[in-house]
């Protein structure tokens, strides 16, 4: 779905019209809505094991070396542009505590990261949806987690372009390297894979 950017209204109305209709699902469906550019997300599959586990011990990771100000939160709420008609959330959210004293979504700018692991029934959205939604929203740091095939990459360094926002640095790593996500380093060698 496309709107046009100089009909501001209809897009405002419509994205509400899908955060109204998001917020109603929630508890009524399995897996997780988002919305994008094109609308409404649904990846149906709960996660699975490997990707919870994923989740969790990049959580930690950070956690051990990140300063006590900071979290790497995994719950809710989602990390919202009503602006730009995108509601995402990541995985693993890096964001000051402080920051997260707010009613209702997260400011987007206010992360410091985002971390994706990729889902095993819908790995566009986190390689090719998300990396565009990212830099919109202006996370100046996404991460992709991929379980099916023990890799990912680190983005950052958002320029602007002709279709908009992108990041302009991309570092790929495989399991078993550390990485760097914005001012701190990970393992990957404790990373489970999808089976």
């Amino acid at each position: 779905m496309t709107i046009a950017p100089d009909d501001g209204r209809q897009a405002a109305h419509l994205y509400q019209a899908m955060r109204d209709f998001v917020q109603s699902m929630d508890d009524t469906l399995p897996g997780k809505f988002e919305i994008t550019k094109e609308g409404i997300v649904h990846d149906m599959m709960a996660p699975a094991g490997p990707h919870e586990l994923t989740v969790l011990r990049i959580r930690k990771s950070l956690e051990k070396v990140m300063p006590d100000e900071l979290v790497a939160h995994t719950g809710t709420p989602d990390v919202e542009n009503p602006a730009e008609g995108i509601m995402r959330h990541p995985d693993v959210m890096v964001i000051a505590e402080a920051d997260m004293a707010v009613e209702g979504s997260f400011d987007p700018r206010t992360l410091l990261a985002a971390v994706e692991v990729v889902s095993r029934s819908n790995p566009d959205n986190d390689w090719v949806s998300k990396m565009r939604d990212y830099p919109t929203m202006g996370i100046p740091v996404y991460v992709i987690v991929d379980p099916r095939t023990g890799s990912g990459a680190v983005l950052t360094d958002i320029h602007t372009t002709p279709t908009g926002p992108r990041y302009a640095t991309r570092k790929d790593f495989v399991y078993g390297e550390t990485v760097t996500i914005a001012d701190w380093t990970i393992p990957t060698d404790n990373l489970p894979r999808y089976a």
